[in-house]
């Protein structure tokens, strides 16, 4: 009962100091705390925020743009499209869970918002780090591998706006490049530009129609959709945040089988000012 005792008293010590840490974790302010601080928090991960209570509009005179800095993307949610057992049945989303730790959120994106003669805001994404290899759990326990992304990024509004502000959405389309190298090998050794160019153990079927589609490695890029939701701004500030929602392939084993469809949802922040 004694050592029984300690045990309990030492695990309520241990829960206490990790909920306190994660706590002033959370309190922090990202551009004031150090490597240490931040170091395991899973804080690094996450977009920054501010005041829902800000209101307000940045104006874009038309011909003109905006530069922006710092775009975040922060994913929440993952859904997979799944083809039903019952043939009546239309395939359907199902939601997943990542599995590849903190590392999700696309980050230090910059771009341009451009407004033409109509005042229709076109935002092209330039810069940054705007790729993660992330890879998606299923309740079956299938492991769904993707690259999720927002790469040469061009999304437009509706014509007619004079600023950017709550009322503003952006949906446009970005490619999506191949999950795995050219150089990549397989566990057989195969490749696009290296490696065997069959099975080993197979090479008089490495012609067979069913083998050549894993034989034959190829480098394939995809394309997704992407619509961008702004329900925050701070006109002093230049900060804008809201949601977006994202749909793209996922990876392909270098054409080896066929990608699935991947919802993704979350939250994005940015930063944009007058471009000179």
């Amino acid at each position: 009962m004694r050592y029984r005792s300690i045990i309990v008293a030492f695990l309520a010590v241990c829960i206490g100091l990790l909920t306190a840490c994660s706590e002033g974790a959370q309190a922090l302010d990202r551009n004031n705390i150090t490597y240490d601080e931040i170091l395991g928090t899973g804080l690094a991960n996450t977009c920054p925020s501010f005041s829902d209570a800000v209101r307000g509009s940045i104006p874009l005179e038309r011909g003109s743009s905006l530069a922006v800095y710092d775009l975040c993307i922060e994913p929440n949610e993952f859904f997979v499209k799944e083809e039903s057992n019952n043939k009546r049945k239309a395939a359907e989303y199902i939601t997943g869970k990542i599995v590849t730790r903190d590392t999700s959120t696309l980050e230090q994106i910059t771009g341009t918002i451009t407004s033409n003669d109509e005042g229709k805001l076109t935002f092209k994404e330039e810069d940054g780090i705007d790729f993660q290899a992330v890879t998606v759990l299923l309740p079956g326990g299938e492991l769904v591998p993707m690259l999720f992304t927002v790469k040469g990024l061009v999304a437009e509004s509706p014509s007619g706006l004079d600023s950017v502000s709550t009322a503003t959405d952006f949906q446009g389309n970005y490619k999506v490049p191949s999950y795995r190298g050219a150089a990549f090998l397989d566990p057989k050794g195969r490749g696009v530009t290296a490696g065997y160019d069959n099975a080993v153990a197979l090479p008089s079927s490495a012609d067979d129609k069913e083998l050549n589609r894993v034989n034959t490695k190829r480098y394939e890029a995809g394309k997704g959709s992407i619509s961008l939701q702004i329900t925050k701004i701070d006109s002093t500030t230049g900060e804008i945040g809201g949601v977006f929602e994202s749909e793209q392939p996922s990876d392909t084993d270098l054409g080896a089988k066929d990608p699935l469809d991947i919802k993704i949802r979350g939250t994005f922040y940015a930063r944009v000012e007058p471009k000179v």
